[in-house]
């Protein structure tokens, strides 16, 4: 049994499973900036190879199907301990079951693995909602946010196509890196929060008028504070321009 450490990324992990196969089985799989955690003598760093990384991501495709490939990727974005293992298990029981692995909701493995889905796509949900985007000097749109689990490329074809016609960044402000989008386009880069960013002369005004209508449209009798957390989580509220 052999501790595998890996570049953090999903290449690296599926070659971390491609190890698990051929070099030994895997008592723990950790990113490398969390290696302390384990002795550095009792693990290996697997490198991340495309052609390796490439055959498992054909192997989970064909062999068990491309929907749980789906749900693999879904469930690395999660932030969450031990996801490794937990997908390295669910991997292990798929090739065994085949495609009907995901039908098996009982089992603790893909119950497991069905949770940690819930959380990343539930969280998308929620910030195709909750995102907002304030204009910068030069007409650039930008957006704060700090969702739990790492899921930027999923909001991206969302955003992308919504403001085909107005560049935009989503920054992950937990993650410091960023969405970057324009044209219809987009890619994901390493992005760190400027002190010379400001905003563009009408925004502080649209701001202003934005919050009063929030104010003065609610209804302050029928405010519900439990209905508003369910829909609207306070760890969320501090990037809302109308709060």
């Amino acid at each position: 049994m052999t501790n595998y450490m890996y570049d953090a990324t999903f290449e690296g992990f599926l070659c971390c499973v491609h190890a698990h196969y051929y070099l030994g089985k895997a008592s723990n799989i950790l990113p490398s900036t969390r290696c302390e955690q384990i002795s550095f003598l009792d693990s290996v760093e697997i490198k991340t190879d495309p052609e390796k990384s490439e055959a498992v991501y054909r192997a989970i495709r064909d062999k068990i199907s491309l929907y749980d490939l789906r749900r693999v990727y879904r469930v690395f974005l999660a932030e969450a301990e031990q996801k490794e293992m937990q997908l390295l298990d669910y991997i292990r029981l798929g090739f065994i079951k085949g495609k009907s692995v995901s039908s098996y909701h009982g089992h603790p493995i893909v119950r497991n693995a069905e949770l940690l889905e819930k959380k990343v796509t539930q969280e998308v949900c929620r910030l195709k909602g909750l995102v907002r985007f304030s204009v910068m000097e030069g007409g650039i749109l930008y957006a704060k946010s700090e969702p739990d689990n790492d899921i930027l490329e999923l909001l991206a074809n969302h955003f992308a196509d919504r403001y085909r016609n107005d560049p935009f960044i989503i920054h992950d402000l937990r993650r410091e890196k960023a969405l970057v989008a324009r044209g219809g386009h987009w890619y994901i880069s390493a992005f760190q929060e400027s002190t010379e960013q400001r905003y563009d002369a009408g925004e502080i005004a649209y701001r202003r008028l934005w919050k009063e209508y929030f104010e003065n449209i609610a209804i302050k009798e029928r405010t519900n504070p439990r209905c508003q957390r369910m829909f609207m989580p306070m760890r969320y509220r501090k990037h809302l321009t109308e709060i």
